[in-house]
């Protein structure tokens, strides 16, 4: 193991030092948030394919693939699905939008009056985020060095909160771009064709597992139903997904950037199945399914190529937990900390202040909540379950709806948010947090909830349409100012 130590150290160290980097190059606001909205499109796809494909998808992924066969890139395909249909009808739009957050858009949108509501929201859905991808370091690190849970969330939280504070989203995407090479070669060049010869080939996987392992909807229509209502839904509207959006260095790349990036992700999905579905051939009894990944990783592979498919598992975690944790810190200071502070100081002026040392400490404190709540919770899919009920039932309404329905108001659009995230949240408590109704449930409150208010009230005013429409053509592009108090 000692080859395998080397390259996962070597690994760690390359992180530390792109975030030396990238902070020598993020010197405003607009660096250290967006990357100067400069991203090219090799770079913007990379980070992007990156971001998505998390912890979740590549060992979750592996574990869907050894418990329902083929059918268990489901998951990540509806995340692929959901990148694809952010890129092609709406990146273009958002990038041109020259916004920091969600929250952003929806009071250029609406006239200022939906920001702190949404952004509470959208913090909870990022700071659980975050939390789940912390978490799971403690799952790799226990393979690679039979390392105490707490400890391995400290290591590993340690360095992404290190190098995200130091660089800001330049540091975060040149450590993504990192992390996509090795994924690439780890999961994709290595993993998969070795674990399909070691199970026998298709031949024998076929021989050997029941024909539903094989059956492209063998997980259940209201299973898949329900992914892509959390997940393709979710790429739609999620501020870590819109961020990297405003990276891009115009619409056109925006667009055809994340095309390339969702298409990587319907490959990525269907790998991580085969690869699942191989380790059921050779280990058809494992505790748990998601020791699948882990067991396949540490028996089947030589030494050194083991050390890197590990650092590929280790990439994927640190891409979707930096993304996370930049996207909850920018939420937090602009959408919510900017405007409370506005709002006690009665719109009284401010005086000059460093904004990129203020994000820096932003991402620091909630890099160091992040790891202590990774530390206190147990139990990860019910916590990552009501962010992603939320952020669906909250928020996805009020911001598709900004987007293609003129008619809609900023009254509408608050109780949305209102009605979306109140009913998601009793549902959960009646059905449970894990059922499928309260999303379901939710989400056609909200969107009832949305058209019938909207309807009631006064039209939003003309002049914001008309705000709204230059900046949307991209003709207004100047950096937006800091919020208003509320």
């Amino acid at each position: 193991m000692a080859v395998d130590y080397t390259v996962i150290v070597v690994y760690l160290a390359g992180m530390l030092a792109m975030g030396w980097w990238g902070m020598r190059r993020a010197k405003s606001k607009s660096e250290f948030l967006v990357a100067g909205r400069r991203l090219g499109p090799w770079m913007y796809s990379g980070t992007m394919a990156a971001i998505v494909l998390g912890g979740a998808s590549t060992i979750g992924g592996v574990g869907l693939g050894y418990q329902y066969g083929l059918s268990g890139a489901w998951m990540v395909l509806t995340i692929g699905l959901g990148l694809l249909a952010l890129s092609v009808f709406f990146s273009a739009r958002i990038a041109r939008l020259k916004v920091y957050t969600v929250s952003e858009m929806l009071d250029l949108r609406y006239g200022g009056r939906a920001g702190v509501i949404s952004g509470v929201v959208m913090w909870a859905y990022t700071l659980m985020l975050a939390v789940t991808s912390t978490i799971a370091y403690a799952t790799i690190f226990d393979v690679l060095f039979d390392m105490n849970r707490t400890v391995a969330i400290i290591l590993g939280g340690s360095i992404v909160v290190a190098y995200s504070t130091l660089g800001g989203m330049w540091s975060i995407t040149l450590t993504d771009m990192v992390q996509f090479v090795v994924k690439t070669i780890g999961v994709l060049l290595l993993l998969l064709p070795i674990a399909v010869v070691k199970a026998g080939g298709f031949g024998e996987m076929r021989a050997k597992l029941p024909t539903e392992y094989f059956d492209p909807l063998g997980i259940g229509g209201e299973t898949i139903f329900t992914y892509v209502l959390i997940y393709t839904f979710g790429m739609l509207i999620g501020q870590d997904i819109w961020q990297r959006v405003f990276t891009a260095r115009s619409d056109k790349v925006a667009r055809y950037g994340g095309t390339v990036a969702g298409t990587y992700c319907l490959l990525y999905a269907i790998a991580g199945a085969v690869i699942g579905t191989a380790a059921k051939v050779m280990y058809p009894k494992l505790p748990s399914a998601d020791a699948a990944f882990a067991t396949i990783v540490k028996d089947e592979l030589p030494m050194g190529v083991r050390g890197l498919v590990l650092a590929a598992a280790l990439a994927a975690v640190m891409s979707t937990s930096s993304g996370a944790l930049i996207a909850c810190a920018t939420v937090a200071n602009n959408d919510i900390w900017s405007r409370l502070r506005g709002a006690v100081r009665s719109g009284g002026d401010d005086g000059p202040h460093d904004e990129v040392k203020g994000n820096r400490v932003f991402i620091l404190v909630m890099g160091v909540g992040v790891i202590l709540i990774a530390i206190a919770l147990n139990d990860v899919v019910e916590a990552l379950t009501v962010a992603y009920n939320l952020l669906v039932a909250g928020l996805l309404v009020p911001i598709l709806g900004g987007l293609l329905w003129r008619r809609g108001t900023a009254q509408g659009a608050l109780a949305a948010v209102a009605a979306g995230g109140l009913s998601v949240i009793g549902l959960m408590w009646g059905y449970g947090i894990l059922a499928n109704q309260p999303v379901y449930y939710g989400l056609l409150t909200s969107l009832a909830v949305y058209v019938a208010v909207s309807l009631a009230t006064r039209p939003t005013d003309a002049a914001v349409l008309a705000a709204w429409r230059e900046r949307l053509a991209g003709r207004d592009a100047t950096e937006p100012q800091a919020p208003a108090a509320v």
